[in-house]
Formats: C-alpha cells, sequence, structure tokens
C-alpha cells in the first residue's frame, strides 16, 4: 500500500511540475536561424542510464503554428521530415502502462484544450503519412501550459526529477506538453 501511495505522489507531483513550470531549451539550438529544420537530438542522464530523443526542429519564424501551421486534432509527427523518436534504454512506465526498454515514435494530437500524447513502436516512419494507431503502445491526455517564454525552435527534452521519475516533454512557440515517466 505505502509503494501505490508513493507512486500516485510522485505522479501528481511530477503532474503539477509539468504544469508549473517551463522546462529548459537548449539555447544553441534556439540560436541556430537556419531556415531549414534542423535534425537535433537530446540526451538526458538519468540514473545509470540515459534518455535520447532524435527530431527535426522547425522554426516559428513568425508563422501561426497552433491551428496554422499545425492543425488541430490531426496526428503530428510532433517535428518535421521523419516521426521524433525516443530510445529508453531501460523498461519505463508511462500513464500506468509498462514499455519494454527500445526505440519508440513520438506523435501528438494538438486540441485547443488539451493535447494527446503518443508513444506509438513504429518508430521508422516519415511524417505521419504512415501512421496507425494499432502501433500505439501509450497514450496520454494532458493539459498543454501555453505562457513558457518562446521557443523559436521545436524542443524535446527529458528531465530527470531523481533516479526514478522524469518528464518528457515538448516545447514549442510559448506551449509546452509534458508526460511523467517513471521506472
Amino acid at each position: 500500500m505505502r509503494s501505490i501511495i508513493t507512486i500516485v505522489s510522485l505522479f501528481i507531483a511530477s503532474a503539477s511540475f509539468a504544469q508549473s513550470a517551463c522546462l529548459p531549451l537548449d539555447e544553441k539550438l534556439q540560436a541556430d536561424t537556419s531556415r531549414k529544420s534542423v535534425k537535433t537530438y537530446a540526451a538526458t542522464a538519468w540514473g545509470k542510464d540515459s534518455v535520447v530523443i532524435n527530431w527535426y526542429a522547425p522554426a516559428v519564424r513568425n508563422r501561426t503554428i497552433w491551428g496554422g501551421l499545425v492543425p488541430y486534432t490531426e496526428v503530428w509527427v510532433t517535428g518535421a521530415h521523419f516521426a521524433t523518436h525516443i530510445d529508453f534504454r531501460e523498461k519505463v512506465t508511462v500513464n500506468g502502462v509498462k514499455l519494454d526498454k527500445g526505440r519508440y515514435a513520438l506523435f501528438t494530437i494538438p486540441r485547443q484544450n488539451d493535447w494527446i500524447v503518443i508513444i506509438n513502436k513504429n518508430w521508422e516512419q516519415h511524417l505521419a503519412d504512415e501512421y496507425d494507431p494499432k502501433d500505439d503502445v501509450v497514450r496520454v491526455t494532458v493539459q498543454p501550459q501555453t505562457t513558457c517564454p518562446q521557443a523559436e525552435r521545436l524542443q524535446w527534452g527529458f528531465s530527470a526529477t531523481d533516479a526514478a521519475t522524469g518528464l518528457l516533454y515538448m516545447r514549442w512557440e510559448k506551449l509546452q506538453v509534458a508526460v511523467p515517466v517513471s521506472r
């Protein structure tokens, strides 16, 4: 019973943190003035291992992003060109679902009031052209935070809360979405 209470407390604390704090940006990536979507990655140490995310990072460039360049209610690759993918180097739990270590695609469905973050087993695909919901292993509905400082380039990251918990997050424009992850 005590471990269940601890897990629930960590989940609530992580979710509260995700809603109240804008997570960090890679300032070098933000300073890139290329007109192209830049291929990039984020690697974060987590306990004895790491979490690695690879994506193409488009820029805002004075465009309307939400409901414009990125339409609401459609599956989005949450980057550009190829599916954003994440490597978990050990088993993790996301939204109560246990995932084996391995590589997964990250998709989202942006909506005006909430977002669906999707972890999909078909990580090697172009945009969402080959996306199939049958390959989803986790779907999490989250509330976006829309008061973060401007993130010119789309950025994914993982923020380790401690050796057992962390937040997978995406920031772009003034929006952030975050999903608690534990092991």
